[in-house]
């Protein structure tokens, strides 16, 4: 349901397991009233930081509440560069993973709303991504060589 792998929005230890808005106007409750700084919270099983929570994601998908019906189920991307000049409804782009100042419904991986491509959020960003570079184990061979 969410991106760490489970049902719920806290770790064993009843800490919550990302920045969102826990309960009703309850912002202080994860440890959050606003974005957080990077790696707040423990990674998740992969060793990923923040793939929910803090800051929605912008895609670079248009919105259409009927795009699954006409893309494909392997590639579900529809993308619209939208002009100035366009209608409104064709300037919205798909926002994903939930923010700090969402319930925890928008971080689970099949929700998905909306924002005009032209407008900027206080709580809506990006998520930074590398390729897995590889580290050294004890005896000299690297974790990528072994798996």
């Amino acid at each position: 349901m969410y991106p760490w792998g489970g049902l719920y929005t806290r770790n064993y230890s009843g800490c919550f397991i990302a920045n969102f808005k826990p309960m009703r106007g309850n912002y202080y409750d994860d440890g959050g009233v606003q974005t957080l700084m990077v790696a707040t919270y423990d990674p998740n099983e992969w060793g990923l930081y923040d793939m929910a929570g803090n800051v929605a994601e912008w895609t670079s998908n248009a919105f259409d509440e009927s795009a699954y019906s006409f893309t494909h189920d392997l590639n579900p991307d529809y993308q619209y560069y939208a002009h100035p000049d366009d209608p409104p409804a064709k300037k919205r782009k798909v926002v994903r993973g939930g923010s700090w100042k969402d319930v925890a419904y928008y971080m689970q991986n099949g929700s998905r709303t909306y924002e005009f491509q032209d407008s900027a959020k206080s709580y809506i960003g990006f998520r930074c991504v590398r390729t897995f570079l590889g580290r050294h184990r004890a005896d000299g061979t690297s974790y990528s060589q072994v798996y």
